[in-house]
Formats: C-alpha cells, sequence, structure tokens
C-alpha cells in the first residue's frame, strides 16, 4: 500500500496537467486527452472508494492510526479532501460532454443544473460552469451530504453525487466519533 500522501499528490498533479492542457479548447488529440483523463479520474475516484473502505476497517478492527486522534484526524481529512477533487473533477470532465463541448454548446441537455442555467437572469449572457463551480458542487455534496444548489439531472450523475455523499458521510462521521472517543 502507497503512503497516504500519494493519491492527494497524484490529483493535484492531475489537476494542474488538466488545467495546462486546458480542456475547454477544442484542437486535435482532445478526445486522446479526455478519454485519458476520465480513465484518471476513474481510477482516483476508485481509489478514494477503496481508501474509504480501509479507512472504515481500520476504525471497526482497530488500527494504528486510529489510537491517535491526531493520525487518525490527519488520515481522515486525507481521505475526505481526495474525495471532494476526485468528484470535483469527474463532475467537470462529464458534465454535458465535459469543457470543450460546454464551450461550443448553446443549448442542449443538462446533466447537471446550476442556478446560472435555470434563471439566466442571474448569470452574464453566455455563462457555462468552469471548474470553481464543479469544486463548489464537489464541496456542498461533501458537507451537505446532498445536493445544494446544483441538481443532478443525469443518472450518472445522481448516482455520482450519491457515492461522493456515503463517502463523505462515511469518513466525516466514523472519523469524527472516534476522534472525540480517542480524546475523552
Amino acid at each position: 500500500m502507497a503512503p497516504a500522501w500519494v493519491m492527494p499528490t497524484m490529483e493535484v498533479l492531475l489537476l494542474a496537467a488538466l488545467i495546462a492542457s486546458h480542456p475547454a479548447r477544442p484542437r486535435p488529440g482532445s478526445a486522446g486527452l479526455r478519454i485519458v483523463s476520465i480513465c484518471l479520474v476513474a481510477i482516483v475516484v476508485a481509489d478514494t472508494l477503496a481508501a474509504t473502505v480501509r479507512l472504515v476497517d481500520a476504525l471497526i478492527h482497530g488500527g494504528q492510526a486510529t489510537n491517535s486522534a491526531d493520525a487518525l484526524l490527519a488520515v481522515g481529512s486525507l481521505v475526505w479532501v481526495s474525495n471532494l477533487v476526485a468528484f470535483a473533477l469527474l463532475y467537470w470532465l462529464l458534465d454535458s460532454g465535459g469543457a470543450a463541448a460546454r464551450m461550443r454548446q448553446t443549448s442542449g441537455s443538462l446533466d447537471l443544473a446550476f442556478p446560472q442555467q435555470l434563471n439566466p437572469e442571474v448569470a452574464p449572457p453566455g455563462w457555462r460552469p468552469r471548474f470553481i463551480d464543479y469544486l463548489y458542487l464537489g464541496l456542498t455534496a461533501s458537507m451537505a451530504f446532498s445536493p445544494t444548489d446544483v441538481m443532478p439531472l443525469a443518472p450518472w450523475a445522481k448516482v455520482a453525487m450519491g457515492a461522493q455523499s456515503l463517502i463523505s458521510l462515511a469518513v466525516v462521521g466514523l472519523v469524527i466519533a472516534r476522534a472525540v472517543n480517542v480524546f475523552t
């Protein structure tokens, strides 16, 4: 098993690579980049799920990190942040065909409905969601355990948002409960 810092570091590097390649600009080879990006993000999401399962197992059966509140909160934070970044990237890459497709489309079916799309009067003309909007979506889904202002419309979006909320609920609920127990 890799050290705990490996996946968050990979996520940050993946995010930097995606931003540097600017997938919203269509150019030759961008379809291949999109496929590779989706595969990499799927691996990160799967690893986040696996890390959550390992953390829950350690909480249930005991482990070195579960006896120290500091270590437990550090591990729990890494898993939670990985969950946030992984799903934000997933939403950004898949929503309405990806960043390049969103830039070219003027209308069409929505996978995720942002308030600015449902009520255009609150947005500047030609508004399209950017990565920060998906990061905010990931943050609110991880903290509220449900949709807040962005509604999932497509089945994949509902499954993804549900999975993200369940992962976050398991991490936050169990880690805080165990950390309080260790403190007392």
